[in-house]
């Protein structure tokens, strides 16, 4: 039997040697032995795929709770009680439960349902939630560089939510330079030198422990000598109660606004969806010091309390750009609301 073509690789693949391998040179078999058969390269799962597996852990969580309560009961007063107690324990949160529930029992109080047509339900208002929020990220073209700044806590996946940036806006054709702002960490600055390298993006940098905001400074003057249509700026994962960094990452802003009173033309927040409600302070103190502009939110298969992200949604109004399932390249995506809320409803794409 043949084994099938390879496809075509994708725009990440030819950044990562996703291409077709190599064959290996042949060797001598003696006639009495066969040859192992050639295992035909693993398919490549859609980002739906992605997605919903990645939800899966809270799918899982709300499913079997929404399966407990419908299976044998009509919706009353306490089972309506119960499925809002699921909710926020998902991490939905009181008011977004709250609602939910209202919605879900006005037209079928006291009736029997079941438990497809309550996940279908929570879908649907989901999806009302986050419909708002869902907006892309756009590089406006006559910013020059279109200067985008990352903030977050340690450990919420910045210097690698850059990297995989980085490898999309180079994939539009687009020359960037990318700054490594955290100069705390010596691992950080390493890390992001091999993203720019593997997607063909400039670097600048300086010594562990130099001063992030005259680096910033200095990288703006670069990208603009060298022409580049974006700059994104690494900084220091900083816990949002540290007053002291979090009064350096407004210098680091002030500074930039000496160059460009216009810039940080995009202040995206990266947060770790494990954190779950933790999540909310962090949103409003780096809003303030850093005037965030935008979500990106990651490890959402490492959670399942993934409703976190439509609570945020609900109380901040804040646009979420992209959202991250795996370590991939490709495992971070521009945010939908519909594909999100049938994934974390535990439901087929539709």
């Amino acid at each position: 039997m043949t084994p099938p073509e390879d496809k075509k690789p994708g725009f990440f693949s030819r950044f990562f040697g996703g291409g077709k391998p190599e064959e290996p040179a042949a060797e001598a078999t003696p006639a009495t032995e066969m040859p192992a058969p050639v295992e035909p390269p693993a398919p490549k799962l859609s980002w739906w795929k992605r997605l919903s597996q990645g939800l899966s852990r809270t799918a899982s969580s709300l499913g079997s709770g929404i399966t407990a309560i419908f299976t044998t009961r009509k919706l009353d007063a306490e089972t309506l009680q119960d499925l809002e107690d699921i909710l926020i324990q998902a991490d939905l949160g009181v008011e977004v439960a709250a609602r939910i529930v209202e919605s879900i029992g006005k037209d079928r109080f006291d009736k029997t349902v079941q438990p497809e047509e309550i996940k279908a339900a929570l879908a649907t208002e989901v999806e009302t939630v986050l419909a708002p929020v869902a907006q892309p990220l756009v590089v406006d073209g006559t910013k020059k560089p279109f200067v985008l700044l990352m903030v977050g806590v340690n450990g919420s996946g910045k210097t690698t939510t850059i990297g995989k940036l980085a490898a999309k806006f180079r994939a539009e054709g687009r020359s960037v330079l990318v700054a490594a702002g955290d100069t705390f960490r010596a691992a950080a600055i390493d890390q992001l030198k091999i993203w720019a390298e593997r997607t063909g993006a400039g670097f600048v940098a300086r010594e562990p422990g130099a001063d992030a905001s005259g680096l910033a400074y200095d990288a703006i003057e670069q990208a603009r000598s060298e022409g580049r249509d974006v700059l994104l700026i690494d900084t220091a994962g900083r816990l949002q109660n540290k007053q002291g960094l979090m009064d350096e990452l407004g210098k680091i802003v002030r500074v930039i606004r000496k160059l460009d009173p216009e810039a940080p033309h995009a202040t995206l927040l990266v947060l770790d969806a494990t954190v779950g409600q933790n999540a909310v302070s962090q949103v409003e103190i780096f809003r303030q010091v850093a005037g965030v502009t935008g979500l990106v939110m990651t490890k959402l298969d490492g959670t399942a309390r993934g409703g976190i992200l439509v609570a945020l949604a609900a109380k901040f109004g804040l646009p979420v750009h992209f959202i991250g399932v795996g370590e991939g390249v490709e495992d971070l995506e521009p945010f939908a609301a519909r594909d999100f809320a049938r994934a974390i409803a535990g439901l087929d794409e539709g």
